[in-house]
């Protein structure tokens, strides 16, 4: 099932010099799974991230393959169709996590490998051609493994990465209690009265803590774990979300 089909747009494209048809000056990515229903890696966020905070877009403006990091031998192009770092590196960031397998199997001059160990990827070459195999083996033998936390490349989602509590575990472990007072955003005029399977009463709205914050929004997505606040010994108001931490941690 297709997911997404994503235009590399060239920046700098190699001219059509015999003038007999369009300069070439993009090409087609298809993202897809296996069936519809599928479940498949996406780290959205790690790529709004890499977009300045902005959702990323389907057309991708990324140079080619240009200056030091072209492979050359003897003084030509060892490849003719090497891709740039930059293109490898978003697409495997955006569909793998750290530890998954990444396969190639037109591997060419390897640049999906030395991406895919940059960001603590394994990966499986396949390549016909002896020359291009071991102009491939040797870039990749050239990384130097940098000391790093295995943690630090793991861009998934934190909601992926950490282990699921639903908000009724709250009351099952005594951090929270029927009949308690939760306030919305801090403001000590919006309350919901928490019931005993963990729901929220709202006046005359029931739902869950997602539910009842989006109902006192008027219909807009709302968080609740980033937006109730209970009140501490001390009369503070604090966010449920630390005590999802504080079970996390035990």
């Amino acid at each position: 099932m297709i997911l997404n089909d994503v235009i590399w747009i060239k920046t700098h494209p190699q001219p059509n010099f015999r003038g007999g048809r369009f300069t070439n000056a993009h090409e087609t990515l298809l993202w897809a799974c296996k069936i519809e229903g599928a479940k498949y890696t996406f780290n959205h966020h790690a790529m709004k991230a890499l977009n300045d905070d902005l959702q990323m877009r389907s057309d991708w403006l990324l140079p080619i393959c240009t200056g030091h990091e072209r492979v050359k031998v003897n003084g030509k192009k060892a490849h003719s169709t090497q891709k740039p770092e930059a293109l490898l590196y978003r697409v495997i960031l955006a569909a793998s996590s750290p530890g998954d397998v990444v396969l190639d199997p037109f591997f060419g001059s390897g640049t999906t490998g030395v991406i895919a160990r940059k960001l603590g990827r394994r990966w499986i070459g396949i390549e016909r051609d002896p020359a291009y195999v071991k102009l491939a083996q040797e870039r990749i033998d050239a990384i130097v493994d940098q000391p790093i936390d295995p943690t630090m490349l793991d861009v998934r989602d934190r909601r992926w990465r950490e282990p699921r509590i639903p908000f009724g575990a709250l009351l099952e472990n005594g951090l929270l209690r029927s009949g308690q007072i939760l306030y919305f955003r801090r403001d000590r005029d919006k309350w919901a009265l928490i019931k005993p399977d963990g729901h929220l009463k709202v006046g005359g709205f029931e739902g869950s803590i997602h539910m009842a914050g989006r109902h006192l929004m008027g219909g807009s997505p709302c968080n609740g774990w980033d937006n109730w606040y209970y009140e501490d010994e001390q009369g503070e108001l604090r966010a449920i979300d630390e005590l999802r931490e504080r079970l996390r941690g035990t």
